[in-house]
């Protein structure tokens, strides 16, 4: 990362972005992020009867796999946070690199449950759920790294 006389980061293209001001919004994008993941859980097991992450024995709120899939989602939207800072500090045109190194992930997140030998009704739900988590944690950090340019 370059810095300015002044201290301010520095983006790749030569213009001051706000380091604090991004992880904030990281840090805030993290907690919609898990949050996201339990009402998605809970929309599938509560309310559709879907078998997400847990057989349906386990009920609504399930077992501890609701808590580890809602913190790796906060999870990823740190790293995504990170990586947005990488991009600004090092690449042009880092918010469009930075969208599509998301979607290009997003893909892949929607794509690997299908793979899964579980119900077709998991599968797709699971699918939906990765897609709805990663449009928004891309949307978020987007907005807010370019938020965080000064």
């Amino acid at each position: 990362m370059r810095f300015d006389a002044a201290g301010n980061a520095v983006d790749g293209t030569g213009r001051r972005f706000d380091a604090a001001r991004l992880w904030a919004g990281g840090a805030a994008t993290a907690l919609v992020a898990g949050l996201l993941a339990v009402v998605g859980i809970l929309v599938a097991r509560g309310l559709l009867g879907v078998a997400v992450l847990a057989p349906k024995g386990e009920g609504a709120w399930g077992n501890a796999n609701t808590l580890t899939y809602a913190l790796v989602s906060a999870a990823c939207a740190l790293l995504a946070t990170g990586m947005a800072q990488l991009l600004l500090a090092t690449t042009p045109s880092a918010t469009r690199f930075f969208g599509w190194i998301m979607a290009l992930l997003t893909a892949i997140a929607v794509v690997l449950p299908l793979s899964l030998d579980v119900s077709t009704e998991g599968k797709v739900f699971t699918a939906v759920l990765n897609l709805l988590i990663g449009v928004a944690i891309t949307v978020l950090v987007r907005g807010v790294a370019v938020g965080a340019r000064r």
